[in-house]
């Protein structure tokens, strides 16, 4: 059909030059042949269709010819097209055609164009905000060494602290290249998920009872919004949602206002999805910043300090794990009034049919 269509573009110039021609062609002989004897109808239709012939041949060749050639030009002098872009057939003579496919070409790499400004924006936040996340545990331990050979080491006890300090900042080095690790296999694809029913009910009580402590410094209570007297069975890899719901708990803690409360709901959503919320009454987000949450060791304090510890990968992960199940995760802020994180679940066959 695109075939066809092309052919009768193709021809429609040359068709109509041609009829211009003969009809030009032919009344000049038709006066020529008044003028000085009589009207030979043959010759005229001969001539006609003689003329026709060699005019459409000859015109659809050459102009073909003469535009690829031009257009080709175009091509060569941008350098922005590679050789093998130019199409090996005739071009179209049909104007509109070439007028919109040279529209189209400009316009796909005015995105593309874009497109690698964006990423080199990206590049150069990730590069600066990993390099910040790096360099404060590496200094730290720089500085617990170097003070330890100038001598500190003869102290028992300043040996001590400054050993257990440096290892801590050792452990958050750890912490954020394994992440960091994770991370990559999450994007790539490399990260094989073990689904299986579970309660999920079950699950985010674990996780409660796990960052018990971690809430009472800020005496933040972590509750269910109502009671669930029976079990909602999920169908997902326990361990990754477990690091989830823990990640998202652990950033509502850390932004969360003292005697604060983190609220977290199970909702049904459709027949075969739940929804999981985990609201919190803290100090919220910017809107300016929502866009961005997700992206790697992006900071919504942008004064180069973190005020919080954490690799700065907590949200990024919980993106690719949800992604990765084929779920979709959402937020919503406000500041001065609290946030709210959620996502969604696949519902285990085993629950379906209870509901059933």
């Amino acid at each position: 059909m695109a075939s066809t269509l092309r052919s009768k573009r193709s021809f429609r110039f040359a068709f109509r030059s041609s009829l211009y021609i003969v009809v030009i062609g032919i009344s000049v002989l038709a006066f020529l042949q008044w003028r000085f004897s009589t009207i030979n109808w043959g010759i005229l239709v001969s001539a006609a269709v003689l003329f026709f012939v060699i005019s459409f041949v000859t015109l659809q060749l050459r102009i073909e010819k003469f535009i690829y050639k031009r257009i080709k030009k175009i091509y060569d002098d941008v350098e922005l097209l590679e050789s093998s872009i130019v199409p090996s057939y005739p071009v179209t003579t049909d104007m509109r055609t070439l007028t919109a496919e040279i529209e189209k070409f400009a316009k796909d790499k005015k995105i593309e164009i874009d497109t690698l400004k964006i990423r080199e924006e990206y590049r150069k936040d990730f590069l600066g905000n990993v390099s910040h996340e790096l360099k404060t545990p590496l200094f730290t331990v720089q500085g617990y060494i170097e003070t330890l050979l100038d001598g500190a080491i003869d102290d028992k006890n300043v040996r001590k602290k400054y050993l257990i300090r440096a290892n801590k900042a050792v452990d958050r080095l750890i912490y954020i290249v394994k992440d960091l690790d994770l991370i990559t296999k999450l994007e790539v694809g490399d990260l094989n998920l073990e689904k299986k029913s579970f309660n999920i009910i079950e699950l985010i009580q674990s996780v409660f009872d796990f960052l018990e402590m971690k809430a009472a410094k800020k005496n933040i209570t972590l509750t269910f919004d109502t009671v669930y007297p029976k079990p909602i069975f999920v169908y997902a890899d326990k361990e990754k949602i477990q690091q989830v719901l823990t990640n998202l708990l652990v950033n509502s803690i850390k932004y969360g206002n003292e005697n604060g409360t983190t609220e977290v709901s199970v909702e049904n959503l459709v027949k075969n999805k739940i929804i999981v919320r985990v609201t919190d009454n803290g100090e919220g987000i910017p809107a300016v910043h929502i866009p961005r949450l997700f992206e790697r060791f992006y900071r919504v304090d942008q004064s180069g300090s973190r005020r919080e510890g954490g690799s700065g990968l907590g949200l990024a992960i919980v993106k690719h794990i949800i992604e990765a199940h084929g779920e979709k995760i959402y937020v919503e802020s406000a500041v001065e009034v609290g946030s709210e994180f959620s996502f969604t679940l696949e519902k285990s066959s085993v629950q379906i049919e209870e509901v059933q």
